[in-house]
C-alpha cells in the first residue's frame, strides 16, 4: 500500500450529490512529504465534494495544530491551523492546472489524489517566521542570545544584532503606502 493511498478520491464512482470525507494528519504524513518545518501534527481535514454531473466542487476545511521549531529559541512551537481551500475539478483531454480555481484531469483517471492539495494548504497557513509570542521563548536560550548579542565590537556581531533587530521589527505593523490604499479602493469598488 502506498504512502498516499488513503488520499485517493474515487471521483468516477461518486454519484451526483454531496459527499463528505475526513482525513487525519499526523507526524507521519509530513514525514512522507519530507517536510523540514513540521515536526508533528494533529490535524483534521474535512473534505466536501459536490458533484453536479459536470464537475466536482471540492471544499477542504483543515483545523488542528502543528508543531514547529521556534527560530529564536529552538524549542517546540505549537501553532494552531484553521484554513480552507476550494477548487473545481473536471475531466478533460489532458492534465491542466494553469488556473488556481479549476483543475482539469484526464478522462482516463478514475481517482484524484488530494494529498498534495492538503499539504500545500497547510504549509501556506504556516508563517515564514516561526517564533513564540513575546516572552514565551525558552529563557535560557533567550539569555544566551542576548549575551552573544551584547558582546559587540566585531563586525559580524554588529551585523547579527542588526539582523535580529530587523527580524524583531517585522512583527510590528508598518504604515501602509497610500498608493496601495488607492489601488485597494479601486479593487473594492469593482466587486
Amino acid at each position: 500500500m502506498g504512502k498516499y493511498t488513503a488520499f485517493k478520491l474515487p471521483l468516477k464512482s461518486l454519484g451526483v450529490g454531496t459527499h463528505e470525507f475526513e482525513y487525519h494528519l499526523d507526524k507521519q504524513f509530513f514525514a512522507n512529504m519530507e517536510s523540514a518545518d513540521v515536526h508533528d501534527a494533529d490535524l483534521t481535514v474535512k473534505l466536501v465534494v459536490v458533484y453536479n454531473g459536470e464537475y466536482y466542487d471540492l471544499s477542504f476545511n483543515i483545523t488542528g495544530e502543528v508543531v514547529l521549531i521556534c527560530d529564536r529559541c529552538l524549542d517546540d512551537l505549537h501553532y494552531p491551523i484553521e484554513t480552507s481551500y476550494h477548487i473545481v475539478v473536471k475531466y478533460g483531454e489532458d492534465y491542466n492546472d494553469d488556473s488556481d480555481e479549476v483543475l482539469e484531469i484526464p478522462d482516463s483517471d478514475n481517482y484524484l489524489n488530494v494529498a498534495y492539495m492538503i499539504y500545500d494548504t497547510v504549509t501556506l497557513a504556516i508563517p515564514m517566521k516561526h517564533v513564540h509570542p513575546l516572552g514565551k521563548c525558552n529563557r535560557q536560550m533567550s539569555a544566551m542570545l542576548k549575551k552573544h548579542r551584547a558582546r559587540g565590537g566585531d563586525e559580524d556581531a554588529d551585523l547579527e544584532n542588526d539582523l535580529i533587530d530587523e527580524i524583531d521589527n517585522l512583527d510590528q505593523e508598518a504604515p501602509s503606502d497610500p498608493r496601495w490604499d488607492a489601488l485597494r479602493k479601486l479593487s473594492d469598488t469593482e466587486d
